[in-house]
């Protein structure tokens, strides 16, 4: 029986919030007394809110953890409040075949969707703002290990998920390696790249450059940096589709039938359908993602490298012990198939029962929350030949 991870503070108390009715869905949040964070920083009082589907067996060896994207939260599979981002992988019959397995998603430490981060009321009563302290991915996954030692997980027979959900999946590989039977990392690298990281930065300054950002004390003023975050939205919408998606949908159609000649409009206001697409899409995200929340999860993004203080990425490769799938996807401009590939070939060279898949598909980063069939049957076919 694999060993519980150790807990930096007293015992955590978990309470449910939810209970389904006619489904196995469930909502629950763990109180935390404190969290010690990579940093040292010490956080007191975390709540983090999850989500289950199915029962934990005799054994606490079936739990499955799905961990979500970068503007993702815990609700993947479907419930009573609707379908959730993964639901076509989540439920009976299904690759997470809830009457197989306990599947359990989690908003991360530092999101906007239940779990404490700079959006939530700190000890003095305010939002925390800038307060809060920077977090890594392996803070995020530290906290994870806590919540399935209070569900009474023993061995986790899967842990799977998507770009910042696959750099999760990285460390838990990494960070629990006796208690991962299978890891699937979709669309992400074992250590951010370059490119990536300065995607990230331009989209900060989009945010941090709007005075409505009022240094991340905007909560209570009636502010908000709409028109940075939408801007950064715009940016980040950019890298997720392929090239080839956007001219097969958008091509160089305009909004209405002539362009106008207008100095104004023709800055201002959208003029081909490609532009109204992204300024919808910028727009409308303002209204369900916290700013600040955008700007502490991009910066734990650029620190994800499974090699930092482990001795690079061939080191920590031979700490694994799951049977690892890495996903790649054809037309993913932001996560290049190339690394991927190079990766799977380095972590077979030190030991690692690893599989490169790929996902051919014409949506870009953005196809392993679209194309979830296909990225079930190409799981599938990683397993097989494997004892699961």
């Amino acid at each position: 029986m694999a060993m519980r991870s150790e807990r930096v503070a007293a015992e955590p108390h978990l309470r449910w919030l939810w209970l389904g009715n006619r489904t196995d869905h469930r909502i629950g949040e763990l109180e935390l007394p404190c969290v010690q964070l990579e940093s040292q920083e010490v956080l007191q009082g975390v709540r983090l809110r999850f989500e289950t589907w199915g029962k934990l067996n005799a054994q606490a060896n079936n739990a499955v953890v799905v961990c979500h994207a970068l503007t993702g939260d815990a609700h993947a599979g479907a419930g009573e409040s609707g379908p959730g981002w993964w639901s076509d992988l989540i439920g009976p019959g299904k690759l997470l075949d809830t009457q197989r397995f306990f599947v359990v998603s989690s908003n991360v430490l530092g999101g906007c969707g239940g779990t404490t981060g700079s959006a939530s009321v700190a000890w003095d009563g305010r939002p925390y703002g800038l307060r809060f302290p920077l977090i890594s991915v392996r803070d995020m996954v530290a906290v994870q290990l806590q919540l399935v030692d209070a569900l009474g997980v023993d061995e986790i027979a899967m842990v799977i998920g998507g770009s910042l959900g696959g750099m999760q999946v990285w460390e838990w590989a990494c960070m629990a390696p006796e208690r991962v039977r299978e890891a699937v990392v979709v669309a992400a690298h074992a250590a951010f790249t370059p490119l990536a990281m300065g995607y990230n930065a331009v989209m900060r300054q989009a945010i941090t450059a709007d005075p409505a950002w009022q240094q991340g004390n905007y909560y209570g003023t009636g502010q908000q940096p709409e028109t940075g975050v939408s801007i950064a939205r715009q940016i980040g919408l950019l890298t997720y589709r392929a090239s080839e998606l956007y001219q097969e949908r958008f091509g160089r159609k305009l909004v209405d039938e002539r362009f106008s000649m207008n100095p104004w409009e023709a800055f201002t206001k959208p003029q081909y359908q490609v532009e109204s697409y992204l300024d919808y899409n910028g727009r409308k995200f303002v209204d369900r993602f916290d700013s600040n929340t955008y700007l502490y999860l991009m910066r734990a993004m650029d620190g994800h490298d499974i090699g930092r203080n482990r001795g690079g990425v061939s080191r920590a490769l031979t700490r694994i012990k799951s049977r690892l799938t890495l996903v790649g996807i054809r037309t993913d401009y932001l996560y290049p198939v190339a690394e991927m590939q190079a990766t799977a070939r380095e972590a077979v060279a030190v030991g690692v029962d690893c599989r490169y898949m790929e996902l051919n598909s014409p949506h870009g980063h953005d196809a392993f929350l679209i194309e979830q069939d296909a990225l079930a049957k190409l799981i599938e076919q990683s397993r097989e030949g494997r004892r699961v």
